[in-house]
């Protein structure tokens, strides 16, 4: 049977432009590999209590592995939308079906010199019972906003996820 990671590896992406424009295609190692920019979404999952879901990625995953992140999400796929990626992400890495369409909030270009990708921040209300599947996390949480602000400088975070949430704090702020 085929592993998680080889699948991911395969996903066929859109490579977009400097203004989000989709330029072409291509497979998720190679876009990774060459640097080609592409589209993210990151989904802030609350429960009901308002509580972040945060979690730890496993030891196998393409980027990034074995960091936390307080975002679930993942790469559009080529000829998917952002809002369509931002729910079916939601409802993979959660392990639930039925939530809400995840509200949009604002996108940036998130540029290394090692990656770059559109992305586009969303948020959705979900059950506080989650089934987060285990190709994805090692380990999971609901945290109040203060107790993830004290983790931001304990813990390894993912730096795209990082990025995500300094802008997402900062347009708050402002709005």
């Amino acid at each position: 049977m085929e592993d998680h990671s080889t699948r991911s590896a395969d996903e066929l992406l859109d490579v977009v432009d400097e203004q989000d424009r989709v330029v072409g295609q291509a497979r998720r190692d190679e876009a990774y590999a060459r640097r080609l920019r592409h589209r993210a979404v990151f989904v802030l999952a609350r429960d009901a209590a308002g509580r972040v879901f945060v979690h730890r990625r496993t030891a196998g995953k393409l980027v990034f592995p074995s960091l936390h992140d307080m975002f679930v999400g993942g790469v559009v796929g080529a000829g998917e939308s952002y809002d369509v990626a931002a729910l079916r992400e939601a409802e993979e890495e959660l392990g639930v079906s039925g939530l809400p369409s995840p509200v949009p909030l604002f996108r940036f270009r998130y540029e290394t010199p090692e990656h770059a990708w559109w992305s586009a921040v969303y948020e959705v209300r979900c059950p506080s019972t989650v089934h987060p599947q285990p190709e994805e996390v090692d380990w999971h949480a609901f945290l109040t906003e203060d107790e993830l602000e004290r983790r931001l400088t304990d813990w390894a975070w993912v730096p795209d996820g990082l990025e995500a949430y300094r802008r997402l704090r900062a347009w708050r702020a402002t709005g």
